[in-house]
């Protein structure tokens, strides 16, 4: 009997069709995404009902939508980050959630570096200008030599950390879980979250979403940086109070800001669209083709795992 698997990113198989081949070389039926699109609660509730697996982004898997699916024996995240699915009630039902750690790192930490150097040097207004044949100089700031705040030292954090020495910046970072020979290697200081963001030229968010992440950059934190700093987040909108942080760059408070993630996207509040020191990303700092394919092997080899796993103890 074949076992059907749902997969809702868009990008799953794109341009290498290896995660594809992979599941029905081994008897799965896939059922794609018909949208084009993020699938709402309903969406996901009606589709979940028949199937052995999903293969899911960014869309709702929540207790309303798990409450359908009867036949689910894996949920296999496409990507890192699973603040979009009830952990606790899978966990209840016996669901196992996987995770593509380490799929993405380089494309995010790539993203991540460019953010900070566009919004740094403004080269959004600049290319702005100069289509205008407005050739005027435009000043702004240093990136080379630099203090970089990296909040979360995991591997998306460690690979941008990477990145940084490149630009011979000085590292210090804030994370509950320290990996303290990791740090002394790579003259990395931990520091405490007050002392991180007052220093930190330029502040980098790699976290997961929780209820104790959840807007932990608020009006108060964006007032102890730099008036010439910059943060940048590629990590998830929810970490960041979106309205102070709209405040603090419209009264030029902080240089500018960096953002692939936003609590809704598009954005609700237009204001974001009409700043010119804030750089805008429609959360696609993990789309590099290498990126893609990687997540898209390692889901379905997450998926198969799992499903084998269950055929064996079912008997089949």
């Amino acid at each position: 009997m074949a076992y059907k698997v749902m997969v809702t990113p868009r990008s799953f198989g794109k341009g290498n069709s290896q995660p594809i081949d992979i599941l029905r070389e081994n008897g799965c039926e896939l059922v794609l995404n018909p949208y084009g699109r993020i699938l709402n609660k309903q969406e996901m509730a009606e589709m979940i009902r028949d199937a052995d697996a999903v293969i899911v982004g960014v869309d709702p898997i929540d207790q309303e939508v798990l409450e359908q699916a009867t036949k689910l024996k894996v949920i296999s995240k496409y990507g890192v980050g699973t603040d979009n699915i009830d952990l606790n009630y899978a966990r209840d039902k016996g669901i196992p959630v996987t995770v593509t750690n380490g799929a993405n790192k380089d494309a995010v930490a790539d993203y991540t570096m460019t953010l900070m150097l566009a919004a740094a040097r403004k080269m959004i207004p600049i290319d702005k200008a100069c289509r205008q044949l407005n050739w005027n100089k435009i000043t702004s700031v240093d990136v080379w030599g630099k203090t970089l705040g990296l909040i979360g030292l995991g591997a998306i954090g460690k690979s941008v950390a990477a990145r940084a020495k490149g630009f011979n910046m000085d590292i210090i970072a804030y994370d509950l879980m320290k990996d303290e020979t990791y740090a002394s290697e790579n003259q990395i200081k931990y520091v405490s979250l007050d002392e991180l963001l007052r220093c930190a030229d330029f502040i980098s968010l790699h976290l997961p979403l929780t209820d104790k992440t959840l807007h932990l950059i608020g009006a108060q934190e964006l007032a102890s940086m730099k008036e010439t700093a910059v943060i940048v987040n590629t990590a998830r909108g929810g970490l960041i109070h979106e309205q102070a942080l709209l405040e603090a760059l419209k009264e030029k408070r902080i240089w500018g800001a960096g953002l692939d993630v936003f609590e809704q996207e598009p954005p609700q509040d237009k204001g974001f669209l009409e700043l010119d020191n804030l750089i805008i990303g429609s959360h696609c700092a993990a789309s590099t083709y290498q990126a893609i394919e990687n997540m898209g092997i390692m889901a379905a080899a997450n998926v198969l795992e799992h499903l084998k796993q269950s055929s064996l103890m079912e008997g089949k």
